[in-house]
Protein backbone atom coordinates (compact mmCIF):
# COMPACT_ATOMS: atom_id res chain seq x y z
CA UNK A 1 0.00 0.00 0.00
CA UNK A 2 1.14 3.33 -0.81
CA UNK A 3 0.32 6.21 1.83
CA UNK A 4 -0.13 9.53 0.23
CA UNK A 5 3.25 11.70 0.95
CA UNK A 6 5.37 8.45 0.53
CA UNK A 7 6.97 7.80 -2.69
CA UNK A 8 6.16 5.15 -5.53
CA UNK A 9 7.79 1.57 -5.60
CA UNK A 10 10.59 1.99 -7.75
CA UNK A 11 13.22 -0.04 -9.45
CA UNK A 12 16.99 -0.09 -8.09
CA UNK A 13 19.60 0.16 -10.73
CA UNK A 14 23.29 -1.37 -10.85
CA UNK A 15 24.48 2.15 -9.03
CA UNK A 16 22.14 1.85 -6.00
CA UNK A 17 19.95 4.49 -7.64
CA UNK A 18 16.18 4.22 -8.27
CA UNK A 19 14.49 4.72 -11.21
CA UNK A 20 10.66 5.20 -11.55
CA UNK A 21 8.74 3.44 -14.51
CA UNK A 22 7.17 6.77 -16.51
CA UNK A 23 5.18 4.45 -18.86
CA UNK A 24 3.01 3.24 -16.11
CA UNK A 25 -0.67 3.87 -16.28
CA UNK A 26 -1.66 7.63 -15.40
CA UNK A 27 -4.50 9.31 -15.20
CA UNK A 28 -4.62 11.28 -18.35
CA UNK A 29 -1.53 9.94 -20.63
CA UNK A 30 -0.79 12.66 -23.38
CA UNK A 31 0.22 11.87 -27.23
CA UNK A 32 0.05 14.54 -29.34
CA UNK A 33 -2.32 14.76 -31.86
CA UNK A 34 -1.60 16.90 -35.32
CA UNK A 35 -4.43 19.57 -35.83
CA UNK A 36 -7.08 18.90 -38.63
CA UNK A 37 -9.08 21.31 -40.41
CA UNK A 38 -12.70 19.28 -41.30
CA UNK A 39 -13.38 18.83 -45.02
CA UNK A 40 -16.75 21.45 -45.15
CA UNK A 41 -17.44 19.79 -48.69
CA UNK A 42 -19.04 16.58 -47.04
CA UNK A 43 -22.01 18.99 -46.04
CA UNK A 44 -24.70 18.91 -49.09
CA UNK A 45 -25.13 22.54 -48.89
CA UNK A 46 -21.13 23.17 -49.29
CA UNK A 47 -20.49 20.70 -51.42
CA UNK A 48 -19.06 23.38 -54.49
CA UNK A 49 -17.46 25.52 -51.91
CA UNK A 50 -14.14 26.14 -52.92
CA UNK A 51 -10.80 26.51 -50.34
CA UNK A 52 -10.49 30.23 -51.75
CA UNK A 53 -14.04 30.99 -50.45
CA UNK A 54 -13.54 29.15 -47.41
CA UNK A 55 -10.47 31.39 -46.87
CA UNK A 56 -12.55 34.64 -47.55
CA UNK A 57 -13.39 36.36 -44.64
CA UNK A 58 -16.55 37.88 -46.42
CA UNK A 59 -17.75 34.32 -47.96
CA UNK A 60 -17.74 33.09 -44.01
CA UNK A 61 -19.81 36.49 -42.80
CA UNK A 62 -22.19 36.00 -45.78
CA UNK A 63 -23.09 32.61 -45.43
CA UNK A 64 -22.99 32.48 -41.43
CA UNK A 65 -26.36 30.61 -40.28
CA UNK A 66 -28.74 32.27 -38.80
CA UNK A 67 -31.63 30.30 -38.09
CA UNK A 68 -33.03 26.59 -38.44
CA UNK A 69 -33.90 27.08 -41.89
CA UNK A 70 -30.52 28.16 -42.85
CA UNK A 71 -29.28 25.56 -40.91
CA UNK A 72 -31.29 23.13 -42.59
CA UNK A 73 -30.07 24.57 -45.97
CA UNK A 74 -25.98 23.53 -45.33
CA UNK A 75 -26.80 20.08 -42.96
CA UNK A 76 -29.91 19.37 -45.47
CA UNK A 77 -31.71 15.72 -44.53
CA UNK A 78 -28.62 14.76 -42.51
CA UNK A 79 -30.33 16.25 -39.16
CA UNK A 80 -33.65 15.05 -38.28
CA UNK A 81 -36.88 17.23 -38.04
CA UNK A 82 -36.77 16.50 -34.50
CA UNK A 83 -33.12 18.56 -33.95
CA UNK A 84 -35.00 21.41 -36.32
CA UNK A 85 -38.06 21.24 -33.87
CA UNK A 86 -35.96 22.02 -30.47
CA UNK A 87 -33.67 24.49 -32.08
CA UNK A 88 -36.88 26.60 -32.62
CA UNK A 89 -38.55 26.02 -29.44
CA UNK A 90 -35.49 27.24 -27.71
CA UNK A 91 -35.34 29.90 -29.35
CA UNK A 92 -38.40 30.90 -28.93
CA UNK A 93 -38.92 30.07 -25.55
CA UNK A 94 -35.20 30.14 -23.63
CA UNK A 95 -32.89 31.88 -25.71
CA UNK A 96 -31.10 34.79 -24.07
CA UNK A 97 -28.44 35.09 -27.67
CA UNK A 98 -29.82 34.98 -31.30
CA UNK A 99 -28.36 32.66 -33.50
CA UNK A 100 -25.32 33.19 -35.70
CA UNK A 101 -22.81 30.79 -36.22
CA UNK A 102 -20.19 31.32 -39.00
CA UNK A 103 -19.17 28.02 -41.54
CA UNK A 104 -15.87 27.77 -39.89
CA UNK A 105 -17.46 26.69 -36.18
CA UNK A 106 -20.54 24.67 -38.12
CA UNK A 107 -17.65 22.57 -39.61
CA UNK A 108 -16.09 21.89 -36.02
CA UNK A 109 -19.58 21.01 -35.08
CA UNK A 110 -21.15 18.54 -37.92
CA UNK A 111 -19.73 14.41 -37.84
CA UNK A 112 -17.62 13.28 -39.65
CA UNK A 113 -17.97 11.53 -42.86
CA UNK A 114 -17.02 7.88 -41.42
CA UNK A 115 -20.56 8.90 -39.16
CA UNK A 116 -23.78 6.97 -41.12
CA UNK A 117 -26.44 9.58 -41.79
CA UNK A 118 -28.93 7.69 -39.61
CA UNK A 119 -26.54 8.25 -36.99
CA UNK A 120 -25.35 12.31 -37.64
CA UNK A 121 -28.95 13.80 -35.27
CA UNK A 122 -27.28 11.76 -32.04
CA UNK A 123 -23.80 12.99 -33.19
CA UNK A 124 -25.09 16.57 -33.57
CA UNK A 125 -26.67 16.34 -30.36
CA UNK A 126 -23.68 15.48 -28.67
CA UNK A 127 -21.13 17.49 -30.51
CA UNK A 128 -19.55 19.93 -27.55
CA UNK A 129 -19.51 22.82 -29.90
CA UNK A 130 -22.83 22.69 -30.80
CA UNK A 131 -23.93 22.59 -27.00
CA UNK A 132 -22.67 26.28 -26.58
CA UNK A 133 -23.03 27.38 -29.92
CA UNK A 134 -26.50 25.90 -31.23
CA UNK A 135 -28.25 25.33 -28.03
CA UNK A 136 -31.37 23.49 -28.31
CA UNK A 137 -34.71 23.16 -25.61
CA UNK A 138 -33.60 19.49 -24.62
CA UNK A 139 -30.43 20.94 -23.40
CA UNK A 140 -31.76 22.90 -20.96
CA UNK A 141 -32.15 21.82 -17.50
CA UNK A 142 -36.23 20.86 -17.42
CA UNK A 143 -36.51 22.27 -12.98
CA UNK A 144 -34.30 24.97 -12.67
CA UNK A 145 -33.39 26.43 -16.43
CA UNK A 146 -32.50 29.48 -14.73
CA UNK A 147 -30.90 29.82 -10.67
CA UNK A 148 -33.19 32.28 -8.70
CA UNK A 149 -30.23 34.57 -8.66
CA UNK A 150 -29.36 34.76 -12.09
CA UNK A 151 -29.46 38.53 -13.48
CA UNK A 152 -28.73 39.93 -16.83
CA UNK A 153 -25.67 41.80 -16.30
CA UNK A 154 -24.51 39.11 -13.91
CA UNK A 155 -21.53 40.86 -13.03
CA UNK A 156 -23.45 44.50 -12.88
CA UNK A 157 -20.62 46.19 -15.49
CA UNK A 158 -23.14 48.72 -16.57
CA UNK A 159 -23.20 50.07 -13.05
CA UNK A 160 -19.27 50.40 -13.60
CA UNK A 161 -19.26 52.50 -16.30
CA UNK A 162 -17.30 55.60 -16.27
CA UNK A 163 -18.72 56.39 -19.75
CA UNK A 164 -20.69 54.74 -22.17
CA UNK A 165 -19.05 51.26 -22.43
CA UNK A 166 -15.92 51.57 -20.22
CA UNK A 167 -16.12 49.77 -17.12
CA UNK A 168 -13.76 50.18 -14.73
CA UNK A 169 -14.23 47.47 -12.16
CA UNK A 170 -10.33 47.46 -10.95
CA UNK A 171 -8.15 49.92 -9.51
CA UNK A 172 -5.60 49.35 -12.42
CA UNK A 173 -7.60 48.32 -15.75
CA UNK A 174 -10.91 48.80 -17.68
CA UNK A 175 -12.77 46.81 -20.34
CA UNK A 176 -13.65 48.82 -23.17
CA UNK A 177 -16.72 47.48 -25.38
CA UNK A 178 -16.38 48.97 -28.66
CA UNK A 179 -19.78 48.16 -30.33
CA UNK A 180 -22.65 45.10 -29.20
CA UNK A 181 -22.00 42.65 -31.74
CA UNK A 182 -19.91 39.69 -32.42
CA UNK A 183 -19.01 37.36 -35.86
CA UNK A 184 -20.97 34.80 -33.97
CA UNK A 185 -23.09 34.77 -30.66
CA UNK A 186 -22.00 31.97 -27.95
CA UNK A 187 -25.00 30.70 -26.19
CA UNK A 188 -23.63 31.33 -22.77
CA UNK A 189 -22.69 34.84 -23.27
CA UNK A 190 -22.65 36.75 -19.88
CA UNK A 191 -23.15 40.28 -21.85
CA UNK A 192 -26.26 38.67 -23.18
CA UNK A 193 -28.46 42.06 -21.89
CA UNK A 194 -26.03 44.35 -24.60
CA UNK A 195 -24.62 41.76 -27.43
CA UNK A 196 -26.75 40.60 -30.45
CA UNK A 197 -30.20 41.11 -31.50
CA UNK A 198 -32.85 40.81 -29.44
CA UNK A 199 -34.81 37.42 -28.83
CA UNK A 200 -38.14 36.71 -27.58
CA UNK A 201 -37.18 36.52 -24.07
CA UNK A 202 -34.56 39.26 -23.96
CA UNK A 203 -35.16 42.75 -25.09
CA UNK A 204 -31.56 43.64 -25.93
CA UNK A 205 -30.11 46.95 -24.44
CA UNK A 206 -28.85 49.63 -27.01
CA UNK A 207 -25.21 51.93 -26.73
CA UNK A 208 -26.42 55.24 -27.42
CA UNK A 209 -23.63 57.13 -28.54
CA UNK A 210 -21.84 57.07 -31.63
CA UNK A 211 -19.11 55.17 -32.08
CA UNK A 212 -16.39 57.65 -32.43
CA UNK A 213 -18.06 59.81 -29.43
CA UNK A 214 -17.78 56.77 -27.62
CA UNK A 215 -14.08 56.03 -28.43
CA UNK A 216 -13.07 59.89 -27.82
CA UNK A 217 -14.94 59.70 -24.39
CA UNK A 218 -13.18 56.35 -23.16
CA UNK A 219 -9.66 58.40 -24.52
CA UNK A 220 -10.52 61.60 -22.49
CA UNK A 221 -10.93 59.04 -19.47
CA UNK A 222 -7.90 57.35 -19.77
CA UNK A 223 -6.37 60.51 -20.38
CA UNK A 224 -7.26 61.79 -17.01
CA UNK A 225 -6.91 58.46 -14.87
CA UNK A 226 -3.32 58.09 -14.81
CA UNK A 227 -4.08 55.09 -12.27
CA UNK A 228 -5.40 52.77 -15.05
CA UNK A 229 -2.79 50.77 -16.87
CA UNK A 230 -4.12 47.96 -18.73
CA UNK A 231 -7.33 48.53 -21.01
CA UNK A 232 -9.13 45.24 -22.40
CA UNK A 233 -10.24 45.93 -25.74
CA UNK A 234 -13.27 44.06 -26.54
CA UNK A 235 -17.10 44.53 -27.16
CA UNK A 236 -18.84 42.13 -28.91
CA UNK A 237 -15.84 41.47 -30.58
CA UNK A 238 -13.30 43.69 -31.86
CA UNK A 239 -13.40 41.74 -35.21
CA UNK A 240 -16.00 43.36 -35.54
CA UNK A 241 -14.91 46.75 -35.52
CA UNK A 242 -13.87 48.47 -39.34
CA UNK A 243 -10.16 47.54 -39.52
CA UNK A 244 -9.42 51.61 -39.67
CA UNK A 245 -11.53 52.24 -36.75
CA UNK A 246 -9.71 49.78 -34.41
CA UNK A 247 -6.48 50.68 -35.45
CA UNK A 248 -6.97 54.61 -35.09
CA UNK A 249 -8.28 53.48 -31.47
CA UNK A 250 -5.23 51.60 -30.78
CA UNK A 251 -2.86 54.12 -32.09
CA UNK A 252 -4.70 56.48 -29.45
CA UNK A 253 -4.46 54.22 -26.41
CA UNK A 254 -0.60 53.98 -27.41
CA UNK A 255 0.00 57.40 -27.15
CA UNK A 256 -1.32 57.68 -23.20
CA UNK A 257 2.00 56.70 -21.60
CA UNK A 258 0.19 55.21 -18.10
CA UNK A 259 -1.21 52.61 -20.52
CA UNK A 260 1.41 49.41 -20.25
CA UNK A 261 -1.09 46.86 -21.22
CA UNK A 262 -3.22 46.32 -24.25
CA UNK A 263 -5.86 43.22 -25.24
CA UNK A 264 -7.62 43.04 -27.96
CA UNK A 265 -10.39 40.17 -27.22
CA UNK A 266 -12.03 38.00 -30.16
CA UNK A 267 -13.46 34.67 -30.23
CA UNK A 268 -13.14 35.42 -33.97
CA UNK A 269 -9.41 33.85 -33.62
CA UNK A 270 -11.57 30.68 -33.70
CA UNK A 271 -14.61 31.54 -34.96
CA UNK A 272 -13.45 33.49 -37.87
CA UNK A 273 -9.72 32.75 -38.29
CA UNK A 274 -10.01 34.31 -41.81
CA UNK A 275 -10.71 37.66 -40.67
CA UNK A 276 -7.38 37.75 -38.77
CA UNK A 277 -5.57 36.38 -41.74
CA UNK A 278 -6.80 39.30 -44.38
CA UNK A 279 -3.95 40.93 -45.62
CA UNK A 280 -5.14 44.55 -44.98
CA UNK A 281 -6.25 43.32 -40.91
CA UNK A 282 -2.20 41.57 -41.05
CA UNK A 283 -0.46 44.87 -42.05
CA UNK A 284 -2.28 46.85 -40.00
CA UNK A 285 -1.99 44.83 -36.86
CA UNK A 286 1.79 45.28 -37.40
CA UNK A 287 1.74 48.69 -37.63
CA UNK A 288 -0.28 48.45 -34.27
CA UNK A 289 2.25 45.86 -32.73
CA UNK A 290 5.59 47.51 -33.88
CA UNK A 291 4.17 50.87 -32.48
CA UNK A 292 4.03 49.15 -29.00
CA UNK A 293 6.80 47.70 -28.75
CA UNK A 294 8.52 50.67 -29.39
CA UNK A 295 7.07 52.13 -26.70
CA UNK A 296 7.19 49.38 -23.92
CA UNK A 297 3.43 48.51 -24.37
CA UNK A 298 2.74 44.73 -23.86
CA UNK A 299 0.10 43.77 -26.30
CA UNK A 300 -1.65 40.83 -26.53
CA UNK A 301 -4.47 38.80 -28.20
CA UNK A 302 -7.22 36.93 -25.93
CA UNK A 303 -9.68 34.50 -27.79
CA UNK A 304 -12.33 32.43 -26.18
CA UNK A 305 -12.10 28.32 -27.04
CA UNK A 306 -13.81 25.80 -25.58
CA UNK A 307 -13.23 22.63 -26.69
CA UNK A 308 -10.22 21.01 -28.71
CA UNK A 309 -12.05 20.58 -31.92
CA UNK A 310 -12.38 24.16 -32.38
CA UNK A 311 -8.54 24.44 -32.60
CA UNK A 312 -7.97 23.64 -36.15
CA UNK A 313 -5.02 24.41 -38.89
CA UNK A 314 -6.86 28.10 -39.85
CA UNK A 315 -6.99 28.73 -35.82
CA UNK A 316 -3.34 27.96 -35.39
CA UNK A 317 -2.29 30.47 -38.64
CA UNK A 318 -3.81 33.08 -37.52
CA UNK A 319 -2.38 32.69 -33.77
CA UNK A 320 1.15 32.49 -35.61
CA UNK A 321 0.75 35.15 -37.57
CA UNK A 322 -0.29 37.47 -35.28
CA UNK A 323 2.78 36.32 -32.76
CA UNK A 324 5.09 36.76 -36.47
CA UNK A 325 4.12 40.52 -36.49
CA UNK A 326 4.82 41.52 -33.15
CA UNK A 327 1.88 40.67 -31.12
CA UNK A 328 3.23 39.59 -27.77
CA UNK A 329 0.92 36.62 -26.63
CA UNK A 330 -2.03 35.22 -27.97
CA UNK A 331 -4.09 34.01 -24.90
CA UNK A 332 -6.92 31.80 -24.35
CA UNK A 333 -10.31 32.34 -21.49
CA UNK A 334 -12.73 29.58 -22.38
CA UNK A 335 -15.15 28.65 -20.12
CA UNK A 336 -15.78 26.51 -17.69
CA UNK A 337 -19.25 24.40 -19.42
CA UNK A 338 -20.90 20.96 -18.36
CA UNK A 339 -21.18 18.88 -21.52
CA UNK A 340 -18.75 20.71 -23.40
CA UNK A 341 -15.11 20.87 -21.33
CA UNK A 342 -16.24 19.64 -17.26
CA UNK A 343 -13.70 17.03 -17.18
CA UNK A 344 -10.25 16.68 -16.96
CA UNK A 345 -9.45 14.76 -20.38
CA UNK A 346 -11.66 17.31 -21.63
CA UNK A 347 -9.56 20.20 -20.42
CA UNK A 348 -5.91 19.10 -20.84
CA UNK A 349 -7.07 17.75 -24.20
CA UNK A 350 -8.04 21.25 -24.86
CA UNK A 351 -4.81 23.01 -23.72
CA UNK A 352 -2.33 20.51 -25.02
CA UNK A 353 -3.85 21.67 -28.52
CA UNK A 354 -3.73 25.09 -27.40
CA UNK A 355 -0.14 25.25 -26.27
CA UNK A 356 1.38 22.63 -28.69
CA UNK A 357 0.41 22.97 -31.88
CA UNK A 358 -1.36 26.38 -32.40
CA UNK A 359 0.95 28.60 -30.18
CA UNK A 360 -1.83 29.53 -27.92
CA UNK A 361 -0.92 30.36 -24.11
CA UNK A 362 -3.82 28.86 -22.08
CA UNK A 363 -4.88 31.87 -19.14
CA UNK A 364 -8.28 31.14 -17.75
CA UNK A 365 -11.26 29.27 -17.69
CA UNK A 366 -14.01 31.02 -16.09
CA UNK A 367 -17.02 29.33 -14.25
CA UNK A 368 -20.25 30.29 -16.76
CA UNK A 369 -21.70 33.08 -14.88
CA UNK A 370 -24.94 33.37 -13.52
CA UNK A 371 -27.11 34.52 -16.57
CA UNK A 372 -30.73 33.72 -17.17
CA UNK A 373 -31.80 29.87 -18.68
CA UNK A 374 -27.49 28.70 -18.10
CA UNK A 375 -27.81 26.22 -15.56
CA UNK A 376 -27.47 23.40 -17.80
CA UNK A 377 -23.78 24.48 -18.40
CA UNK A 378 -22.49 26.12 -15.28
CA UNK A 379 -20.63 24.18 -12.74
CA UNK A 380 -20.33 23.92 -8.89
CA UNK A 381 -17.18 25.59 -7.10
CA UNK A 382 -16.36 21.90 -5.77
CA UNK A 383 -16.55 20.83 -8.93
CA UNK A 384 -13.66 23.10 -10.46
CA UNK A 385 -11.71 22.75 -7.51
CA UNK A 386 -11.39 19.81 -8.67
CA UNK A 387 -10.90 20.00 -11.91
CA UNK A 388 -8.21 22.67 -11.20
CA UNK A 389 -6.93 20.06 -8.94
CA UNK A 390 -6.81 17.06 -11.61
CA UNK A 391 -4.94 19.34 -13.96
CA UNK A 392 -1.72 20.40 -12.30
CA UNK A 393 1.78 18.86 -13.46
CA UNK A 394 0.83 17.94 -16.58
CA UNK A 395 1.44 21.65 -18.36
CA UNK A 396 4.34 23.96 -18.02
CA UNK A 397 3.60 25.93 -15.10
CA UNK A 398 3.10 29.45 -17.17
CA UNK A 399 0.54 27.13 -19.54
CA UNK A 400 -1.30 25.63 -16.83
CA UNK A 401 -4.71 27.58 -16.66
CA UNK A 402 -6.28 29.19 -13.86
CA UNK A 403 -10.01 28.09 -12.94
CA UNK A 404 -11.60 31.52 -11.76
CA UNK A 405 -14.62 32.80 -10.41
CA UNK A 406 -16.05 35.96 -11.45
CA UNK A 407 -17.96 36.82 -8.33
CA UNK A 408 -20.50 39.74 -8.77
CA UNK A 409 -19.32 43.15 -7.54
CA UNK A 410 -16.16 40.90 -6.44
CA UNK A 411 -14.17 40.12 -9.51
CA UNK A 412 -12.33 36.94 -10.59
CA UNK A 413 -11.20 34.78 -7.96
CA UNK A 414 -9.24 31.30 -8.22
CA UNK A 415 -11.79 28.26 -7.18
CA UNK A 416 -9.76 28.05 -3.83
CA UNK A 417 -9.57 31.37 -2.52
CA UNK A 418 -13.34 30.76 -1.39
CA UNK A 419 -13.62 32.16 2.38
CA UNK A 420 -16.58 30.51 3.38
CA UNK A 421 -18.68 27.66 1.34
CA UNK A 422 -21.88 25.88 2.17
CA UNK A 423 -21.96 22.54 -0.22
CA UNK A 424 -25.13 21.29 0.81
CA UNK A 425 -27.20 24.84 -0.15
CA UNK A 426 -24.78 25.41 -2.67
CA UNK A 427 -23.15 28.91 -1.17
CA UNK A 428 -20.03 30.47 -1.03
CA UNK A 429 -19.16 33.18 0.09
CA UNK A 430 -15.53 35.45 -1.23
CA UNK A 431 -13.69 38.77 -0.21
CA UNK A 432 -11.97 41.66 -2.17
CA UNK A 433 -9.22 43.39 -1.74
CA UNK A 434 -10.08 46.22 -3.41
CA UNK A 435 -12.76 49.21 -3.73
CA UNK A 436 -14.59 49.73 -7.14
CA UNK A 437 -15.85 53.11 -8.68
CA UNK A 438 -19.38 52.25 -7.09
CA UNK A 439 -17.68 51.51 -3.67
CA UNK A 440 -15.72 54.06 -3.14
CA UNK A 441 -17.55 55.53 0.16
CA UNK A 442 -18.49 52.16 1.15
CA UNK A 443 -16.60 51.16 4.84
CA UNK A 444 -17.52 47.66 4.72
CA UNK A 445 -16.72 46.78 0.98
CA UNK A 446 -12.87 44.66 2.30
CA UNK A 447 -14.43 42.94 4.91
CA UNK A 448 -17.93 41.85 3.72
CA UNK A 449 -18.61 38.68 1.94
CA UNK A 450 -20.02 38.71 -1.32
CA UNK A 451 -22.29 35.33 -2.33
CA UNK A 452 -22.08 33.02 -5.42
CA UNK A 453 -24.37 30.41 -5.94
CA UNK A 454 -23.75 26.75 -7.31
CA UNK A 455 -26.61 25.45 -9.84
CA UNK A 456 -28.97 23.63 -8.10
CA UNK A 457 -29.44 20.33 -9.49
CA UNK A 458 -25.74 19.58 -8.23
CA UNK A 459 -26.88 19.86 -4.62
CA UNK A 460 -27.70 17.11 -2.19
CA UNK A 461 -31.40 16.21 -2.05
CA UNK A 462 -31.46 18.28 1.46
CA UNK A 463 -30.29 21.79 -0.87
CA UNK A 464 -32.38 21.16 -3.63
CA UNK A 465 -35.28 20.69 -1.00
CA UNK A 466 -34.09 23.85 1.08
CA UNK A 467 -34.49 26.06 -2.49
CA UNK A 468 -37.41 24.23 -3.57
CA UNK A 469 -39.50 25.69 -0.32
CA UNK A 470 -38.02 29.02 -1.26
CA UNK A 471 -39.18 29.39 -4.87
CA UNK A 472 -41.57 31.77 -5.61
Amino acid sequence: MTVIGESAPSKPTGSGRHTTDHQAPQPYAYRRRELVEPDWRRLPGWRDVTEAQWRDAQWQRAHCVKNAGQLRAVLGDLLTDRFYADLNADQQHLATMSMLVTPQMLNTMAAEDSVPPAAFTDAFYANPVRRYMIPVRSDRDPEWPSHPHATRDSLHEAEMWVVEGLTHRYPTKVLAELLSTCPQYCGHCTRMDLVGNSTPQVDKLRLGLKPVDRQDRMIDYLRRTPTVRDVVVSGGDVANVPWHQLESFLMRLLDIDTVRDVRLATKALAGLPQHWLQPRVVEGLERVARTAARRGVNLAIHTHINHARSVTPLVAEAARTALEVGVRDVRNQGVLLRGVNATPTDLLDLCFALQGEANILPYYFYLCDMIPNAEHWRVAVWEAQDLQHAIMGYLPGYATPRIVCDVPYVGKRWVHQVAEYDQERGISYWTKNYRTGIELDDPDALTRRYPYYDPIATLPASGQRWWAERRG
